[in-house]
């Protein structure tokens, strides 16, 4: 029998507790650090939590890290971790030098309606958000500054944005629009949209991407990248696109 102290417990609905280390609601974000020794949930609880996973044992807990539902979460390489919020708001977390537990180091405050997606450059250095106002935000580190400021916006869906994903140098992004959109970075800050998938008969729910080593390995024009799409009309499509060098 496990024993738990009294400040282990938080209260969920009227007479009824649960230990903190659950989420007492929909889990809405998984993301493992780079190492694969931490895994980070957030959940519409409005609860951070960090595991390990060498025991699954949760080994922080940040209570009402958002004013509402948290609904993404990303981690960089170096362990900066970004949640997304219906509150509207991306706040970034970051452990102190020394320190064992995550402080809140900055909030990111733009979009006009909830924050359904993040998703971060292969790098790390840029970080794009997708929200109910139908806009991607692309954030970006202004030259010699340490916080993230607005580099451009991605309009082009008709509904929410609902998922995002990055590849290489490509962003793709899901909406309630029932459609797929594939990006990439031009010169400076400009972004084109380079196709959109249509076929989903429902919103695009999740999405994730690779290269095609089969394609590309044969082709020295460009490479070919396969996109995996998930909706609520309970198909998973795969789409090629062919980007040129």
């Amino acid at each position: 029998m496990r024993l738990f102290s009294a400040k282990n417990y938080v209260q969920v609905r009227r007479h009824k507790k649960s230990t903190w280390v659950h989420h007492v609601d929909t889990v809405s974000g998984l993301v493992l650090s780079r190492d694969g020794s931490l895994l980070y949930s957030v959940s519409w609880d409005r609860t951070l939590k960090v595991w390990r996973t060498s025991d699954f044992k949760c080994i922080e807990s940040v209570q009402n890290a958002h004013d509402d539902a948290i609904n993404a979460v990303v981690v960089s390489n170096d362990g900066v971790v970004y949640t997304g919020s219906a509150d509207k708001t991306i706040k970034i977390w970051k452990k102190p030098d020394g320190g064992k537990k995550h402080s809140l180091v900055s909030t990111l405050e733009k979009h006009k309606s909830a924050v359904n997606a993040l998703a971060l450059s292969t790098d790390g250095s840029v970080l794009y958000s997708g929200a109910c106002d139908r806009s991607i935000i692309v954030w970006e580190k202004d030259d010699g500054a340490a916080q993230l400021a607005v580099a451009g916006a991605l309009k082009g869906h008709k509904k929410a944005i609902l998922c995002l994903a990055v590849v290489s140098d490509l962003l793709c992004s899901g909406s309630a629009d029932k459609t797929v959109r594939i990006w990439r970075k031009g010169s400076g800050r400009s972004y084109s949209c380079l196709a959109v998938f249509e076929g989903h008969r429902s919103p695009v729910k999740c999405l994730t991407a690779a290269l095609d080593n089969n394609q590309s390995s044969n082709n020295n024009s460009g490479n070919s990248y396969l996109v995996y799409s998930g909706s609520l009309d309970f198909d998973i499509k795969v789409w090629q696109i062919f980007v040129p060098f």
